[in-house]
């Protein structure tokens, strides 16, 4: 039997359980969004070896090539893993998954105006966790909606099995894998106001178009375990508790369910 819920209304966990993904709105004040801003802000105008490495004074380079996504950056800054941590978020993954959850990873999108988006896939493909499953929280720092290249979410495919992914179309996409979608399920934009949290399964099918607005689409993305999980990929180690504690999880050696080694060794 299922413990009280900390948080959510048994609509939104229905909601979650059904759809695969919720949308949760106040889990950040305006002064934790603004020291949010701030700090990816200065971590743009650095260089970072390993999470963040940008290419400066080139009129002609390509949006992301100035803005690439920030990696791990729990792993060089304190205000990055405070806000991966943060207990509001936390409270929400407890309710989620009934139990605990694990950090494994976080991440900064700035996404630019004029950024090619990322082709539809499922994250647990490569955080590879067992048992259980990952979930995603993605904050919007900027309001996202179809215009400056929002997420795109299938809902209901979160009982959908990790699929092999097929190629993606260069043009369009950032990265390289592509899931294709049931063809009974449509595919729907996830329309965000600034600091809302996106909540989603590890095998939800998800993605982005281009940012084809003159606004950045900037969020803050973190992915998580059930603390019951024995395994998760090793680009992902080491995890953490909500106390910032970190917890040493098997490597799983899986690679995906395609049996072949990543080309990407983590979600977008």
């Amino acid at each position: 039997m299922r413990e009280k819920l900390n948080v959510l209304t048994e609509e939104q966990l229905h909601k979650f359980e059904t759809e695969g993904y919720l949308i949760v709105k106040g889990l950040f004040r305006q002064e934790e969004l603004a020291e949010i801003e701030a700090t990816f802000e200065e971590i743009s105008q650095k260089t970072v070896p390993g999470h963040f490495e940008p290419v400066f004074n080139d009129t002609a380079v390509e949006p992301l090539k100035r803005y690439p996504r920030v990696m791990h950056p729990h792993r060089f800054d304190a205000i990055a893993k405070k806000y991966m941590l943060h207990k509001p978020v936390m409270d929400v993954l407890a309710d989620l998954y009934s139990e605990p959850a694990l950090a494994a990873q976080s991440m900064f999108y700035y996404k630019p105006p004029g950024s090619p988006g990322q082709a539809l896939h499922q994250d647990n493909f490569y955080l590879q966790v067992e048992p259980g499953n990952c979930i995603a929280a993605w904050t919007a720092i900027d309001a996202a909606d179809e215009e400056n290249g929002g997420l795109l979410v299938v809902p209901k495919t979160s009982n959908y099995a990790l699929v092999c992914p097929e190629e993606a179309d260069s043009r369009e996409s950032f990265t390289t894998h592509f899931v294709k979608p049931p063809k009974d399920q449509t595919v729907l934009p996830a329309i965000m106001d600034k600091g809302d949290v996106l909540f989603f399964n590890g095998n939800l099918i998800h993605g982005s178009y281009r940012n084809k607005s003159n606004r950045f689409r900037r969020a803050f993305i973190c992915h998580y375990a059930n603390a019951s999980a024995t395994k998760i990929g090793a680009f992902y180690r080491p995890l953490f508790r909500e106390d910032g504690t970190e917890v040493h999880l098997d490597s799983n050696p899986n690679g995906g369910p395609c049996g072949v080694e990543l080309e990407t060794p983590y979600p977008h």
